[in-house]
């Protein structure tokens, strides 16, 4: 896995994302690493990369976005991790999901909320905000 979109990518990850982006690309990598090669490319090499947003705008929106598809709990904790990394607060993750219950329905904004409440007890447990 090289080249500068990979670069680009994993550095991005590593700034939003921590040790738990890693570790997804790191389970990947023995079953599918194409697969784990894309996932770092496309969203972190060219979306993350984009000018016109930044990283709490495109952190926000991926909460949102998961939060709605209500099928991708393991993402969506990803995501509020990256939302808290890069300067959300735990209020404001909460009031994110709170809003998708408007568009997705209680069942989704409820599922969200539900993995936002095992985030924040994993950072509790580790002295982290």
């Amino acid at each position: 896995m090289s080249g500068d979109r990979f670069e680009r990518g994993l550095e991005k990850l590593k700034e939003v994302d921590g040790k738990a982006g890693e570790t997804v690309i790191e389970g990947l990598k023995d079953i599918a690493p194409d697969l784990a090669r894309y996932a770092i490319e496309f969203p972190f090499g060219d979306v993350y990369c984009r000018p016109g947003l930044d990283l709490k705008s495109r952190e926000i929106s991926a909460v949102a976005a998961l939060t709605a598809l209500g099928t991708a709990i393991p993402q969506l904790k990803v995501h509020i991790r990256g939302a808290l990394n890069v300067g959300l607060s735990r209020q404001e993750v909460i009031e994110i999901i709170i809003q998708m219950v408007v568009y997705a329905g209680f069942p989704a904004a409820l599922n969200g909320m539900f993995a936002a409440k095992e985030v924040f007890q994993e950072r509790d447990e580790k002295g982290l905000s």
